[in-house]
């Protein structure tokens, strides 16, 4: 008998260390690349879903809250404040942010503070405010917190340029456990990688996630003059320069008064 009560204790503990079989993800893009042209003015990824649960899975009163995240290529920037002295307007101050998102999006389907807690959020940067923004070693922090005026600086200029979106009730659901969502890709958009990564919430607690990745590329002529720009740019430069003084005396000829 004491062993069997052991036996029974054991599994009883083994039970409740055991992972809690829950909902699933299964997530699909309208397009894994994106190819920039010359005509290109933007377009939009379309991301749908469906919420998949088990027999197992414990029926909730709640209602789904969705969060789609796309993050772009890493980049190191250095941003800068203007202070007037004489009449002039130089540059005073510094601080340069290390490997950060160039293009963020975040589409949910309420406002991130409905659909989860600030902490959540920032364990996983969910929204630009609780983006990490680590600095450069040189600066006098390790990284840039939320009321710093450098990194808000930053996020408006991003957003002004159309690079940092987020767009609340942008999840839709046309059914109970299927869900949808267009993130607009602006025409200045970076190449690269782009990590899209899907969120499933239920009364603030994230029940599960996926990532997906697609690629932003130039094409053709755009990506000739874009690969001789970063990786020969010697011989850019004096194209740049034959084709402006080319340009210059062509136009005398045919502006030249007789």
């Amino acid at each position: 008998m004491t062993r069997l009560a052991a036996l029974l204790a054991l599994w009883a503990i083994a039970l409740a260390a055991a992972p809690a079989r829950a909902e699933q993800l299964i997530v699909a893009l309208s397009a894994e690349e994106v190819r920039i042209t010359s005509n290109f003015t933007g377009t939009s990824i379309t991301v749908f879903g469906a919420i998949e649960r088990d027999a197992a899975t414990v029926s909730r009163a709640e209602f789904y809250d969705v969060v789609v995240t796309v993050k772009g290529p890493s980049e190191t920037v250095v941003t800068r404040r203007k202070a007037r002295y004489v009449g002039l307007w130089l540059n005073s101050a510094s601080r340069t942010f290390v490997n950060i998102p160039s293009f963020y999006a975040v589409n949910s389907s309420r406002p991130l503070s409905e659909v989860t807690t600030p902490q959540i959020q920032k364990r996983f940067q969910i929204g630009a405010e609780a983006l990490a923004f680590p600095v450069s070693a040189d600066d006098d922090a390790e990284t840039a917190g939320p009321d710093d005026e450098f990194r808000q600086a930053f996020i408006r200029l991003k957003q002004q340029d159309g690079l940092y979106r987020s767009e609340a009730y942008g999840v839709k659901f046309p059914g109970t456990e299927i869900f949808q969502t267009a993130v607009q890709i602006p025409a200045n958009v970076p190449v690269g990688r782009y990590l899209v990564t899907v969120y499933l919430f239920r009364d603030g607690a994230m029940l599960a996630s996926d990532q997906s990745e697609i690629r932003i590329s130039k094409m053709g002529f755009e990506q000739f003059t874009f690969d001789l720009a970063h990786n020969q740019g010697l011989i850019y430069g004096l194209i740049c320069v034959i084709l402006a003084v080319f340009t210059g005396w062509l136009a005398g000829v045919i502006f030249r008064k007789d």
